[in-house]
Order: C-alpha cells, then sequence, then structure tokens
C-alpha cells in the first residue's frame, strides 16, 4: 500500500489526499456551474462575475497591496536598528488578520452600516440599522484584541524559550 501512494505522489507531485481535495474543489466548481447556467439571468451573473473579478485586480488590489507593504516598512522602521536580530514572533500577521476581517465585514455590511435603505430595511424587519455601525466597531476592537492577546501570548513563550536553559 505505501508503495502506491509513493507512487501517486511521485507521479502527481503532491499527496494523494490533495488530488482528493482537489477533485472535490472541481466537482463542487462544476455543480456551480451547471447550476448558474442553468438560471435564465445567467448572462448578467456572467457580467457580473467578470466586473467583480476586474475592479478586484484593477482597483481593490493594488489599494490592499500598497497597504501590506506599507505595514511592513512601518513595522521595520520601528525596529531600532538594521543590525538587531530580526524579532522573536512577526506581528505583521496579528495585525493583518484582524485588518482582513474587519474589511471583509466592512464590504459584507456596508449598506446597513452607513444606513442605505432605511425605510425598506424597517418594513422588511421591523428593525432600524442604527445598531451595524457600533457592532461593527465592537467586533473589529474584538478581533484586534484577541489578535494582541495571542501575539503577546506568542512573544512571551518565544522569550521563555530563548532564555530556557539547553540541554
Amino acid at each position: 500500500m505505501r508503495h502506491k501512494l509513493t507512487a501517486i505522489k511521485n507521479f502527481y507531485g503532491a499527496a494523494p489526499l490533495h488530488l482528493l481535495a482537489l477533485a472535490a474543489c472541481f466537482a463542487l466548481a462544476g455543480y456551480a456551474a451547471v447550476q448558474t447556467l442553468s438560471a435564465p439571468h445567467w448572462p448578467w451573473i456572467l457580467i457580473w462575475f467578470a466586473g467583480a473579478v476586474l475592479g478586484h485586480d484593477l482597483a481593490v488590489f493594488p489599494l490592499y497591496a500598497l497597504a501590506d507593504r506599507s505595514l511592513a516598512r512601518a513595522l521595520r522602521a520601528l525596529r531600532p536598528s538594521r543590525a538587531a536580530t530580526p524579532p522573536l514572533v512577526s506581528a505583521v500577521n496579528h495585525i493583518r488578520l484582524p485588518a482582513l476581517g474587519a474589511g471583509l465585514l466592512l464590504l459584507l455590511f456596508f449598506p446597513m452600516i452607513i444606513q442605505q435603505g432605511r425605510q425598506t430595511y424597517l418594513a422588511a424587519s421591523g428593525r432600524t440599522q442604527h445598531d451595524y455601525l457600533g457592532h461593527w466597531l465592537l467586533v473589529t476592537a474584538a478581533m484586534f484584541a484577541l489578535s494582541a492577546i495571542i501575539y503577546a501570548l506568542r512573544l512571551g513563550h518565544a522569550q521563555h524559550r530563548r532564555h530556557a536553559p539547553r540541554k
């Protein structure tokens, strides 16, 4: 059995589980394509998708790539000296992840946060949109706080390991 798995890995270039996951992803994508193309308004779906891809690649990606490079450069500039050892734990991902979560939540709930369609929402749900901005800010603060706690724990663990006696 091990010989067969090794043969598959040598032929395919990755583990058999990767091949299985890739096949499942293609099956799901094929199902989604069939469902989309069977809808009567499928050309509009394809136009919207193409617009989303172009909008992301031409507008949004350069913006968040610039923000990411600026973050990395600012964190490097905060280090006391270039000759100093690199930080024990990089802070970049502890800022990236909650920022990404906050950005995705803002994108998802932006119409509610700016209270667009106030009357329609009130008529449909019987609720107002006043809480969305506050809730988004609280969730964003919680994500950054959790990330800061995890960063502090990782930094403490790395310092402890660095100063622990070697066996």
